[in-house]
Formats: structure tokens, sequence, C-alpha cells
């Protein structure tokens, strides 16, 4: 496989290469492949992520929250939760 660098990119190199960072052009090539890589994996981790919440929505659990006034509310219900849990835990010792 060939590669061609913009000149801009041909300069980064060059000079990542000048002060040691790099050691050939190739290392460029492999560093760019690898980050790649794992912002794919990042990407297909997210996108697994939203088709989970989506296929709990459709099946009726969960809340869809669409609005700043809908997440203070969610936060509220959540902070209400963990406060009559932390009584009830506390009242059985």
């Amino acid at each position: 496989m060939e590669v061609q660098f913009t000149s801009d990119q041909k300069a980064c190199v060059r000079q990542a290469m000048e002060t040691g960072r790099l050691s050939c052009e190739e290392d460029a090539i492999k560093e760019a492949l690898s980050m790649w890589e794992e912002r794919e994996r990042w990407r297909f981790e997210i996108l697994a992520s939203v088709n989970k919440a989506q296929a709990s929505l459709a099946r009726g659990e969960g809340r869809l929250v669409t609005s700043h006034e809908q997440a203070g509310q969610l936060a509220s219900d959540i902070k209400q939760r963990g406060m009559a849990k932390l009584a009830s835990d506390s009242s059985k010792q």
C-alpha cells in the first residue's frame, strides 16, 4: 500500500523525526492507524449502547429524556429513591 502525505503532514512527520518522536515515516502511519482503530472501537461501543438503549425504550423500559427539565426531574427522582434506600438501610441496622 502506498500513502501520500500532504505537505503539512510531511512537515509534521519530518519535525517528529527530527525531535526523535518518530524514527521513520512508517511509524507515523502505524500511530495514526492505532489511533483510528481505538476511535473506531470507542465509536462501536457508543453505537452499541445507543442501540441497547433504543431497544430498552421500545420495550417500554426506561424513560426518554429530551429536555433540561426532564433531566432535572429524573435527577430529582433518582436522588429521592437513593435517600429513601439509605433511610431504609439505616433503619435495618
